[in-house]
């Protein structure tokens, strides 16, 4: 048999993977990206732009880019038919919203006033490579076994006081040893809290509806810390189950009702909403090198307070950040690290007229 370059004539030619389609090359793309028309309108927006704008493309479709978002103020006097860059800007987006990023516009080639924008997020919201995952596995070594040691003296300084206050030496003393054992506990109690991010075994994620653990979390805060705030609820009823695990989500919504509570305390009339959505079309990577996942569920925390401080307001999540005198900057940076586990993302914005603050938990959905 003749061989035409290494092949025998007759044998059937290797099978080739087929070439990707431009949707699924354009949906893929690691960074934001939009397709604006001649007439400014959006022709096109990949996943990772739906994440970042926090819209679906279907909603996105046909609106003009100033209906979505805000560009950068140097971005209006750009030269027409020329590029334009804005490093380390802010966007404002429809829904009030306020994101860090790099803000870059190409023409389309032999397409007159077509663009592409793309938003490369701020480096503090860049993925963890692998020298950064390493050092944060040192640091939370680090922390666990730190937290584990100072918990032993803490104990015997708890007994030791105890003791003294027992021993009948006068009602200075006592007062002082309550003092003690006070600010030991108090102590003990902000290790307990940190620890928690030192647990570093995968949750048991199964499917639940959302709705009880909802309404557990609602009683739960009527009872104690929110009483006398009005809780309303803004439900979609065809809500299907989450991926969840069920006390790290009823954790999750504790803390944020528990955080709304404070920071509406000066409000006359202090008002919390819980609500759900669907957001088809939502989706983000679950990590670098891993495909990205829908997160279509959608529960929020909405209170009537002042918000965050402007200068704090990136760095929610980040430990030991708080806008409180009082506060220990632990809540909101325990809520990002249990929702991550739980394949999920969280966000903070400040939307609507009057303003409101919002933390939404975009979350995966159960199989079918």
């Amino acid at each position: 048999m003749a061989r035409v370059e290494g092949r025998l004539i007759g044998q059937a030619p290797p099978q080739l993977s087929a070439r990707p389609q431009f949707s699924a090359l354009f949906a893929a793309l690691p960074v934001a990206t939009l397709v604006l028309d001649a007439e400014d309108r959006i022709a096109a927006a990949n996943g990772e732009a739906e994440r970042l704008l926090n819209l679906s493309e279907r909603s996105m479709l046909g609106q003009a880019l100033a209906a979505v978002l805000v560009p950068p103020e140097s971005a209006r006097v750009r030269r027409a038919g020329r590029g334009f860059a804005a490093f380390d800007t802010h966007i404002e987006t429809s829904r009030g919203g306020r994101v860090r990023v790099d803000f870059l516009e190409a023409m389309v080639p032999e397409q007159p006033g077509w663009r592409i924008v793309t938003l490369h997020a701020a480096a503090a919201s860049r993925r963890l490579g692998h020298n950064d995952r390493a050092a944060a596995r040192a640091a939370i070594g680090a922390a666990a076994m730190l937290a584990h040691e100072i918990k032993n003296p803490l104990s015997g300084i708890r007994g030791a006081a105890q003791l003294i206050a027992g021993s009948g030496e006068g009602e200075e003393t006592a007062a002082l040893t309550e003092l003690i054992v006070a600010e030991v506990d108090r102590i003990a109690a902000l290790i307990d809290r940190m620890q928690d991010f030192t647990d570093t075994r995968p949750l048991s994620l199964t499917a639940h509806n959302v709705y009880p653990l909802l309404d557990h979390a609602r009683r739960v805060a009527s009872a104690g810390f929110a009483r006398g705030v009005t809780i309303e609820e803004r439900f979609d009823p065809s809500l299907p189950p989450a991926l969840v695990d069920r006390d790290a989500l009823l954790q999750v919504m504790v803390n944020l009702i528990k955080n709304a509570c404070e920071a509406t305390l000066h409000q006359a009339d202090r008002r919390i909403t819980l609500a759900t959505a669907y957001r088809h079309g939502m989706a983000a990577s679950a990590g670098q090198g891993k495909p990205r996942r829908p997160l279509p569920i959608e529960l929020s925390v909405i209170d009537n307070g002042p918000g965050a401080p402007a200068d704090i307001a990136e760095h929610l999540f980040d430990p030991f950040v708080s806008g409180r005198p009082e506060g220990q900057g632990l809540g909101l940076a325990l809520v990002d690290k249990l929702v991550r586990d739980m394949g999920g993302i969280v966000q903070y914005a400040r939307e609507g007229t009057p303003e409101v603050t919002i933390f939404r938990l975009l979350l995966p959905r159960a199989p079918a």
